[in-house]
């Protein structure tokens, strides 16, 4: 075991920031994206700095630190706690070579339009881009990309983390680490904290629960905690020192198994710069047409489509639109140029779908962002559905939807396990996500507080033959207050891995300070 870390005090002057209990304040704070019920909270502080934070936490009985409350886990719903939000820790302090320092409160898109000012690139965002950088921190978040580059943990270089005694550390990756327990030299105790036992899913993503690995480093038990072990001040995050050009292709399919083979294809494939392969069911397609967001972006969706990709594909930082248009349509010349570009209309061309294809080229700022509005409206056409069916049925309705993983040679088995459940609960449901990482999230679309019932069972039977299939129930999205995630971690690891976790939470935060109920209930509770 190496040497603890040791934490110090807050910069700047300690002082208690006002806490605001104004109602019409409070309510915009009492429900996070998961539509999750029962939210309420004693206050609001709103931290403009370390010290805020640190005063906050010696203060107060019960934390719950919030960003841009898009969780889809009930994990920024406050339940009675002290709300604490970071959205006045928002600047970005430096830009390095092939680094960046921000608070946590830098929303994703600020800090994309800050590096692409700067010629840089930062691939590993969620689909959200209003999400907080301290977020997508505390819960490991990954999206698209993943597939080429990773989840968050992967280009997290240095935290700034407040701990519940109010105490602050500075942690760097490499320095800290250990296979039994891992130190910290706080300012009123040495805390030893057992590094958990249990073994994690081999897949490209997995939020669920903390970290454990051997010879972990310090710096991983923090990112993935869901705000349970510290608050989040700053991160200094990789980036790459050369933004790519990129090219979208949105490819509608008559039907999923060529669509399937075509992902197949593209993933193995050496000679093709593909970085993320989105995909939307028939379900989602009809949705999009109900709402007329193909007219409205000006995306044709073909009334027999079974499925459809959004492929992302990044080209070298040179690629002009002119050039790219050339390339497309010369695809199916044999004298066009062997580019990526061209590779991938032939693949298209051999799946029996290029002339069906929407693109975006590179410089095509508009069409890109018509194409990402098709993707993005899905969930939001779902997550408007369950607040409509809260309003309108019954106030107990919330989201009920899953995010899990398998090893892709499983993935078409994991999707025809969907129908089935869903099919033989006679429910409505939506099936989109990360195809190109085998990670796909169900949702339900309630028509009453029955669908989330037995959604709920559906979702426990998806979890436990994702564990089967060697995969993560609980792929991106993390745990939470949802008790279906709560019990999925439970089936992940069992209660003897539960309570690994909870040794942790006791070493780091004995009073339960800090988000208490997220992840697992507090001691002694069922």
């Amino acid at each position: 075991m190496t040497s603890p870390v040791r934490a110090r005090a807050p910069n700047g002057s300690a002082r208690l920031a006002a806490v605001g209990r104004d109602p019409d304040v409070l309510a915009a704070f009492l429900e996070d994206a998961a539509h999750f019920p029962g939210g309420h909270a004693d206050g609001v502080i709103v931290a403009t700095s370390e010290a805020d934070v640190a005063a906050a936490l010696r203060s107060t009985r019960a934390i719950l630190p919030i960003g841009a409350q898009s969780s889809l886990t009930g994990g920024a719903t406050p339940m009675g706690e002290t709300i604490l939000t970071t959205s006045r820790l928002n600047r970005i302090e430096a830009i390095g070579d092939d680094w960046v320092r921000v608070q946590a409160g830098v929303t994703l898109a600020e800090l994309d339009t800050a590096l692409a000012a700067a010629g840089k690139y930062y691939p590993p965002v969620p689909t959200f881009m209003g999400a907080f950088v301290g977020g997508t921190v505390a819960t490991n978040a990954a999206g698209a990309a993943t597939f080429k580059y990773g989840t968050t943990r992967e280009w997290v270089r240095a935290l700034t983390i407040v701990l519940p005694n109010g105490d602050v550390l500075d942690i760097e990756r490499g320095p800290t680490r250990a296979s039994r327990a891992l130190e910290i030299a706080a300012s009123d105790r040495t805390i030893r904290v057992p590094v958990p036992r249990y073994r994690m899913p081999n897949v490209p993503k997995c939020s669920a629960g903390y970290f454990a690995a051997p010879d972990m480093d310090l710096i991983d038990l923090f990112i993935g905690s869901e705000g349970t072990l510290g608050i989040v001040t700053a991160v200094t995050l990789r980036v790459l020192p050369v933004r790519p050009a990129q090219c979208l292709a949105f490819v509608p399919f008559a039907d999923r198994r060529a669509a399937l083979t075509l992902v197949r294809a593209l993933r193995e494939s050496a000679d093709l710069p593909v970085s993320a392969i989105e995909h939307m069911d028939a379900r989602c397609l009809a949705l999009l047409r109900e709402d007329g967001i193909d007219r409205l972006q000006g995306v044709p969706i073909p009334a027999a489509a079974a499925m459809a990709l959004l492929v992302t594909l990044e080209l070298s930082p040179e690629t002009t639109a002119e050039r790219a248009y050339d390339e497309i349509g010369r695809a199916r010349e044999s004298s066009a140029p062997d580019t990526p570009l061209v590779r991938f209309c032939r693949a298209l061309d051999r799946a029996g779908v290029l002339d069906d294809v929407e693109v975006a080229v590179p410089g095509d700022a508009a069409r890109a962002a018509q194409l990402l509005a098709v993707r993005e409206a899905v969930p939001a056409a779902v997550n408007a559905r369950v607040g409509r069916a809260k309003q309108q049925i019954d106030p107990r309705i919330a989201k009920t939807a899953a995010d899990m993983i398998v090893p892709f040679d499983r993935f078409e088995d994991l999707l025809a396990f969907y129908d089935e459940e869903f099919e033989r609960r006679g429910l409505d449901a939506a099936v989109w996500g990360h195809i190109s990482d085998g990670n796909v999230h169900p949702n339900v679309i309630p028509r009453s507080m029955a669908d989330v019932e037995s959604g709920k069972e559906a979702i426990l039977a998806f979890g436990r033959e994702v564990i089967r299939m060697g995969g993560s129930p609980l792929a991106e999205h993390g745990v939470g207050r949802n008790p279906v995630k709560q019990q999925l971690l439970r089936e992940l690891y069992g209660d003897e891995g539960i309570e690994q976790m909870r040794r942790v939470k006791r070493a780091i935060d004995p009073k339960w300070k800090l988000s208490p109920g997220v992840l697992f209930s507090r001691d002694g509770q069922a």
